[in-house]
């Protein structure tokens, strides 16, 4: 028998595979068990990576399209959707073929199965029927020793009742992101972040996309001010919003699906029901945590009332040398936050310490302009009894967003009255995933808004809107 693991990772998303890489640099023995037959989770290999190959080209696609002839080039722009599928797998290709040889330079042992928890400190692996076609599949069941197993199996997408995803016409996000052809019309059920992300791709590529959304605002769980100017600018770009509607079947045939909705207020015994048909219909309304087949009851690992499992602060569960991270914990459910959870439990586990500040922790929009959000929302804010200062600054005054015609949207920077400390930041803008990582340092440093103001900023740079943001929240603001 083999020499017992010091950790056993089961699921090899990017909470995974990295608290795998960071426990190997710790010099614990650490086997990695995945199932799908290539590394990187659903963010690598049907979600966050493939999504954002597809925005860039659809962005370049729709800029050469309407926006080139602005700047003075002229060009005849035909879509060629294969070439930009190709593209995207590569891309997904690329990365996850990376992930395996990170795997190997760190002297990981990559276990390709389904995993199951067979009792504390042992892990079963047999061979997964859903592996990857072409993909190294274990050859027979085994079993693997450990001192300690890290769940990171992640989440999977939430259903819909009364609505059959087939992946073919009524589909996940995995689905839309490996369409054939261009459909005339796209019903997006959900507008959270990959409803409208989604939902702007094929926009983009000619489609007629309409968004249905249950509560009566976007982008649930943001700044309410961000979520209103949003809509506004997604709606001038062409997307459609039905919202306070509530989705109560599907019906597939031949020539589209048929969406039977009624507006939320019908519950009560208002609204009128209605149908919508469309070619093609993307249930986006949330995922859950995947948990299914790890044996989880068996051992008496606690779940809540959602299925998401508990943990203590060190990311322990019930069951002593049981770990989770990641979706299956709850938060948001964001790759870097699990990469951050796996980190910080392995480096405690080896005896270390860690720790995650989850109000500081950004959250990232891929949509253009981008929306990027970290810290409390003015309506937290509000609702906490904290009295805060708001600086704004629009991209409207920013000289480099005019210089590249990409003004819409702006900063927005919430600041503790009493001690100026940053609460929370929203931008709706160019570039707001990496605008706000600035505010992100800032929060984990304990700054003022005073401390960013007094930073030179470059100029002509769009981070000057974040230094004018924080101007304003002292009353100061220059170029407004």
């Amino acid at each position: 028998m083999s020499e017992p693991y010091d950790l056993v990772v089961i699921g090899g998303g990017p909470g995974g595979y990295v608290a795998a890489i960071r426990a190997a640099q710790l010099g614990l023995r650490t086997a990695i068990v995945e199932k799908r037959g290539a590394l990187g989770g659903t963010c690598l290999n049907v979600g966050c990576i493939p999504s954002k190959a597809l925005l860039q080209s659809s962005h370049h696609f729709q800029m050469a399209s309407e926006e080139f002839s602005h700047h003075g080039i002229k060009a005849r722009v035909t879509l060629d959707l294969k070439t930009m599928m190709g593209r995207k797998d590569q891309v997904v290709q690329d990365l996850t073929q990376g992930v395996e040889f990170l795997m190997k330079k760190n002297k990981v042992d990559y276990v390709v199965g389904e995993g199951r928890i067979t009792a504390p400190g042992e892990v079963t692996v047999k061979p997964a029927k859903s592996a990857k076609k072409g993909a190294q599949k274990a050859k027979k069941k085994q079993t693997l020793k450990t001192e300690n197993i890290m769940i990171a199996t992640g989440s999977e997408v939430t259903p819909l009742a009364g609505v059959e995803i087939d992946e073919k016409q009524i589909v996940s996000s995995t689905g839309a992101l490996a369409l054939k052809t261009v459909p005339k019309t796209l019903i997006v059920v959900g507008a959270g972040v990959i409803g409208l992300e989604l939902g702007s791709v094929w926009r983009r590529l000619g489609t007629k996309v309409t968004v249905v959304e249950f509560l009566d605002h976007i982008l649930p769980g943001m700044d309410a001010e961000v979520s209103k100017q949003m809509k506004r600018i997604l709606a001038k770009q062409g997307l459609d919003f039905k919202l306070s509607t509530k989705v109560t079947g599907a019906k597939a045939a031949k020539s589209g699906v048929t969406l039977s909705m009624q507006p939320v207020s019908a519950e009560k015994g208002g609204g009128k029901k209605e149908t919508l048909k469309a070619d093609v219909v993307l249930v986006a309304i949330g995922r859950r945590p995947f948990t299914e087949s790890l044996g989880l009851d068996k051992i008496g690992v606690e779940t809540d009332g959602h299925g998401f499992i508990k943990v203590d602060e060190d990311f322990q569960t019930n069951i002593e040398g049981v770990f989770a991270i990641g979706d299956v914990i709850g938060g948001a459910m964001l790759a870097h936050k699990a990469e951050d959870e796996g980190m910080v439990a392995v480096e405690i586990m080896a005896g270390q310490s860690g720790h995650i500040d989850y109000d500081a922790i950004p959250g990232i929009v891929y949509t253009w302009p981008e929306v990027a959000g970290i810290g409390k929302t003015e309506e937290q804010l509000k609702q906490a009894g904290i009295e805060y200062n708001v600086g704004k600054f629009p991209f409207t005054a920013n000289s480099r967003a005019r210089c590249n015609a990409d003004a819409d949207g702006f900063v927005k920077i919430l600041a503790d009255a009493k001690t100026d400390a940053v609460l929370g930041c929203h931008i709706i803008g160019p570039e707001a995933g990496d605008l706000i990582q600035e505010v992100a340092v800032a929060m984990e440093l304990s700054a003022s808004a005073e401390d960013i103001a007094r930073i030179s900023h470059g100029h002509p740079g769009l981070s000057e809107a974040v230094k004018e943001a924080a101007l304003a929240a002292g009353g100061r603001a220059i170029h407004i």
